[in-house]
């Protein structure tokens, strides 16, 4: 795995060993980033369920101002440490060793709002729900956020109904897929 564009360009990333974490393929990857490249400079950037940290660290690389990577799982955080340092964008990631919903409250605490957050937890648990579910009562999103969604193509959000977001767009992969929600517009904030 490596980086696919930007400052850090071709710099190849560690990953995390074992079955706990499964990679983005570079080919969706540069799908995704395609997708909203014209969001990223200067922006915000929130890696939830961050693994090995390649998808903030492709953010970063492609011009985000900064980029918090959350994730509970020890290795994976010394991966995303060591993937930053390697990038030469450590002074840009912000690492938090705990679960999102957790991290969701800290950063509202610290007073952070982000333009994207991105979130690829594991399949078929609900946690993105569990996570949505925070986000809607949070200030950490405003009314431009985009939440995207990497979930198993099986993954309903009919449930999105009940909240103040929407998807605006869906990207079906082979196995997955990507799932772009954004807050319904009723005014500055949601």
């Amino acid at each position: 795995m490596r980086v696919i564009a930007g400052t850090a360009k071709r710099i190849p990333l560690r990953t995390v060993e074992g079955l706990e974490t499964r990679p983005t393929t570079d080919r969706i990857k540069e799908t995704l980033f395609n997708m909203v490249n014209n969001r990223l400079t200067d922006c915000d950037f929130l890696d939830l369920f961050s693994g090995s940290g390649a998808i903030g660290i492709e953010a970063l690389s492609r011009g985000a101002g900064s980029a918090v990577f959350v994730e509970n799982n020890k290795h994976a955080m010394e991966c995303i440490k060591y993937n930053l340092n390697a990038t030469r964008l450590d002074e840009k990631g912000q690492r938090l060793l705990m679960d999102a919903v957790s991290a969701i409250r800290a950063l509202e605490i610290q007073g952070k709002v982000f333009d994207i957050i991105f979130m690829d937890p594991p399949y078929n648990h609900l946690y993105e729900q569990q996570v949505l579910n925070a986000l809607k009562n949070s200030g950490i999103v405003y009314c431009d956020t985009l939440i995207i969604v990497e979930a198993s193509k099986e993954t309903s959000f009919d449930y999105l109904l009940e909240t103040p977001f929407r998807i605006t767009k869906e990207k079906v992969y082979k196995t997955n897929k990507h799932v772009f929600i954004e807050p319904v517009q009723l005014g500055k904030e949601i």
